[in-house]
């Protein structure tokens, strides 16, 4: 993880990739527009518009936008408490999410599932779990459903964190994936902390890629602040999945932000956190598209204005939006 603080920019093996400025303008909005619903929700908490609680990414932009954008539409995608950023990715509207946020009548699951629960089954995005480690027998369950219905084009992806790798429903995960081979993804997120344990303090064995090796199953591994390292390496493993079975991705970054909205950090130094935020994902692909020609300043200007604009759009209409009615309180809600 520390060598990851020397890189400063991005590394593409895929040339063709630059090429396709619309991909590269789509990644970059996405990682801003992410970056700043997560400050806007801390801020909107803070000021007592939002209640329960949220935990935030911020810091993880890269692994949360390049993994879901290198997954094809129709995939499932289950995420974690953590989980705004790749729902973002894959497509999910951010006002629909703000108002989720608030628990507003026109948020993507009518205000019922609020920060750790955001579901939109129309972008494949099947819902966060504030269980730890539960999106993996989610996704497998997913999967069978695929190999039932003979769907042998999409796969399913379960993200987890470093912490819930330790998990036994992560294991028996794998463990079923492997013996019934089933198009799953499972994809870990690894930012080197379960709440304020480093992982290290949690496990003896801290190569994570070596957990696949227990069920037969590939690995695949990415600095997971570099946005195309993490785009390329997902495109990869999901090809992996869709001819052979599951396999297993590790994406490593950083989350700048606490574990949850209450968390001070105080576990870490101000200086972690600042070196980490030097080589932040969005400064790193925003540099590497300036160092290549391949953006301007201008246009990299005006996606941070145009990803601002959206955030500030998105909370003001979550303000205004109308209250669930109290007597369809039960009303979507399903278990």
């Amino acid at each position: 993880m520390e060598c990851m603080l020397n890189n400063r920019s991005c590394v593409c093996a895929d040339e063709s990739l630059l090429k396709d400025k619309a991909l590269l303008r789509e990644m970059l909005e996405k990682m801003m527009i992410a970056r700043k619903f997560e400050e806007k929700v801390s801020e909107l908490f803070g000021k007592g518009l939002m209640h329960g609680t949220t935990h935030l990414g911020i810091g993880e932009e890269a692994a949360g936008i390049g993994t879901a954008t290198a997954l094809a539409p129709d995939d499932y995608m289950l995420v974690t408490h953590r989980g705004h950023i790749p729902a973002i990715g894959k497509g999910c509207g951010v006002n629909g999410m703000m108002a989720e946020m608030m628990g507003k009548q026109t948020g993507v699951c009518h205000g019922r599932g609020g920060s750790m629960h955001m579901a939109d089954l129309g972008k494949g995005v099947l819902g966060g779990n504030g269980i730890v480690g539960a999106t993996a027998p989610l996704a497998c369950g997913a999967a069978i459903t695929l190999k039932l219905k003979g769907i042998s084009d999409r796969i399913s992806v379960a993200i987890f964190g470093d912490g819930a790798s330790n998990q036994g429903a992560v294991h028996e995960s794998m463990n079923l994936a492997a013996a019934m081979k089933l198009p799953v993804l499972f994809c870990l997120i690894d930012n080197n902390y379960g709440m304020s344990t480093p992982f290290a303090g949690a496990a003896k064995e801290t190569n994570l890629t070596k957990r696949a090796i227990g069920y037969g199953i590939k690995s695949f591994e990415c600095d997971g602040n570099d946005v195309l390292a993490v785009y390329e390496t997902t495109r990869e493993a999901r090809e992996h999945v869709l001819r052979y079975g599951p396999c297993l991705l590790v994406e490593h970054t950083y989350r700048t932000s606490g574990h949850s909205k209450s968390d001070r950090g105080r576990y870490r130094s101000k200086e972690e956190i600042a070196g980490w935020e030097a080589v932040n994902p969005i400064v790193r692909f925003s540099n590497f598209l300036l160092d290549r020609g391949l953006f301007t300043g201008s246009e990299i200007e005006r996606a941070d204005k145009f990803s601002a604009d959206t955030i500030e759009s998105a909370a003001e209409c979550a303000i205004a939006a109308p209250n669930p009615p109290i007597d369809g309180v039960l009303d979507y809600v399903y278990a």
